[in-house]
């Protein structure tokens, strides 16, 4: 695979990866080794590293902590007239408990609903950190994707992350006419009620009630200042567009 082509590939399975909000998560059911699928709730932290929240109650988990490979498949096909024709990427790696407030911060804020349970005893915060990954963009488009090419570098954007927050909390409540254009137009999604969820350095998630959507920076920001450049730049696109 050329150097072109597999950072498309890298780049086409973050994408597909920050865009949705599940994924189905396989384990290894017990000393079998059985495989177990099950529907989780995801998001992304900076890097593109997938966060979830289980509940050692649950099987998956309790597989996790006997073995903690994993594989995580996001599923892009929906709305394609032939559900194989359309992307998909499946990440494999290690379910690792994360320690810090951002993975939480960044997951609650993409599923709010999770805030009633975060607090539980019986839940915690893992991220999946890759080894590698299979992207199927389609009919003929398959790549493996080592985890170096997959993760985006975020050692310079360490203020991003400090700031995010207080950005989208900026853009809901002093923007929100910005933020219903990106999802109306950019995103082509009709409706009310739509609001900034995060943003990293590729671009910005937005949500409303039963759907997600999420666009694309033209260029990686690294801090607050060229988040708001990008932000402007894609609200001016979508005036046009409207």
């Amino acid at each position: 695979m050329t150097d072109a082509a597999s950072h498309d590939a890298a780049q086409t399975s973050r994408r597909l990866m920050r865009a949705e909000p599940v994924a189905t998560l396989s384990t290894g059911l017990g000393d079998d080794g059985w495989p177990y699928g099950s529907l989780v709730l995801v998001a992304c932290d900076h890097a593109a590293r997938p966060i979830l929240l289980i509940s050692t109650l649950a099987e998956h988990t309790k597989n996790i902590l006997r073995d903690d490979r994993v594989s995580l498949m996001f599923d892009g096909t929906a709305g394609y007239r032939e559900r194989l024709t359309g992307p998909r990427v499946t990440v494999m790696g290690r379910a690792i408990k994360a320690e810090n407030d951002h993975a939480r911060q960044r997951f609650i804020a993409r599923h709010p609903s999770a805030s009633f349970y975060a607090g539980f005893g019986d839940f915690a915060f893992y991220h999946v950190e890759p080894e590698r990954a299979h992207i199927v963009a389609g009919f003929g488009r398959i790549d493996w994707v080592d985890a170096g090419d997959l993760l985006t570098d975020v050692s310079s954007a360490g203020e991003l992350a400090e700031a995010e927050a207080d950005v989208v909390a900026h853009m809901n409540a002093d923007h929100s006419d910005a933020v219903a254009l990106y999802a109306n137009v950019l995103c082509d999604r009709r409706g009310v009620g739509w609001r900034l969820t995060g943003i990293d350095p590729e671009g910005a998630d937005l949500a409303r009630p039963g759907d997600h959507c999420r666009i694309a920076f033209d260029k990686p920001v690294a801090t607050a200042e060229q988040a708001r450049v990008e932000l402007v730049r894609l609200v001016k696109r979508a005036r046009k567009g409207s």
